[in-house]
């Protein structure tokens, strides 16, 4: 009999069953890059199709910390990883911190999951370095520690599941520079790279600076916030009230999404271009409407489902990848019939899911 998953949704419990969305177990084998040495987002890369455990051999409790479950992105993870561990048949709690201001409550939450008596943790990490002494703690009582999406500069983690982000905001960047190299007319863009300090949006801010250094990009603004719709908002209209003139808003995907009525209400649309440095099913919508010209994808999703077989796989002495993230690939106007969603976003009516039994 297939388990269930039990979903909290604020202070209401229910029960959703798996079969209500596709039991992915053909989700592999899957394109990916892998670092080694690991641990280093410079290290030399191969590449290789990732093929996971068929099944785990016993029920272990993993523990899965993210940030906030504000956002789709989040929601897909949360997909990928309540997906794998019903699959592989282990069990999985999941907490979120509420938001990127949130680090004391993303440490406490973590220390909970470990008292109640988490086998392996995977850490989606509100910030870059915040949490390396809670994971110091957590490993050297032989606990593993998977760092996924967000990235830790923690010597003692057991893996990674994670690209690099700045290669994604590297994407969305060098898509500009392709639109406007150097020598043709200047246009302005307003960067709204995510909260700063969390190891994510400093790589993204890197690599997007970096991609547009030397092309006809004047970058006029540069804004930071979390990624709550109605902070990225507000950053989009103080900027359009900075910069009339503006030609794109180029961010995280909140941004994009935040952008486009905001964009239209001001008659702004076809002025005012939209890039989103990563991708969610709002993205998706913008780029079929074309209210959204491109984003890179990660593939979230994957990224979540590896985690989960990278805990399990170092908790039963199997053999695994250290440091491991799907292949990337820009998603644009002109491409998106050769997508397959399914890698980044959750199915249409997917519930958050907070434990897995």
């Amino acid at each position: 009999m297939t388990r269930k998953l039990k979903s909290l949704l604020g202070a209401a419990a229910l029960t959703t069953c798996l079969t209500s969305v596709a039991l992915a177990g053909d989700w592999y084998p899957y394109p990916v890059e892998v670092w080694d040495p690991p641990f280093n987002m410079e290290s030399e890369r191969t590449t290789l199709d990732y093929q996971p455990m068929p099944a785990a051999s016993k029920p272990w409790e993993i523990c899965v910390s993210f940030p906030h479950m504000k956002d789709a992105y989040w929601l897909g993870v949360d997909y990928g990883v309540a997906q794998e561990a019903e699959r592989l048949g282990v069990k999985m709690q999941l907490v979120e911190a509420g938001g990127y201001t949130e680090l004391n409550n993303q440490i406490s939450q973590i220390e909970d999951c470990v008292a109640a008596g988490a086998n392996a943790v995977i850490i989606g990490a509100i910030s870059f370095d915040g949490l390396n002494n809670i994971v110091k703690e957590i490993s050297a009582k032989g606990i593993p520690v998977i760092d996924v999406i967000n990235g830790m500069s923690s010597p003692d983690l057991s893996a990674k599941s994670l690209v690099s982000f700045g290669e994604m905001g590297g994407k969305a960047g060098a898509f500009l520079a392709e639109k406007h190299p150097a020598g043709s007319d200047k246009v302005k863009v307003a960067w709204f790279p995510g909260p700063a300090g969390a190891g994510w949006v400093e790589a993204g801010n890197t690599g997007f600076a970096g991609a547009i250094d030397g092309s006809a990009v004047d970058l006029v603004e540069t804004k930071y916030g979390d990624t709550g719709k109605e902070a990225q908002a507000k950053l989009v209209e103080d900027t359009l009230e900075a910069h009339p003139d503006l030609n794109y808003v180029v961010g995280t995907a909140v941004t994009a999404e935040a952008a486009i009525p905001i964009l239209r209400a001001r008659g702004l649309t076809d002025q005012v271009k939209v890039v989103s440095y990563y991708y969610t099913p709002g993205v998706d919508q913008g780029i079929r409407r074309k209210q959204i010209l491109a984003a890179p994808t990660d593939s979230p999703v994957i990224q979540g489902r590896i985690a989960v077989d990278q805990a399990v796989r170092i908790l039963e002495g199997k053999p695994y990848q250290k440091h491991v993230g799907p292949a990337l690939r820009v998603v644009t106007q002109d491409n998106l019939a050769d997508f397959d969603p399914s890698s980044t976003l959750a199915p249409n009516g997917f519930k958050p899911v907070f434990r897995v039994d």
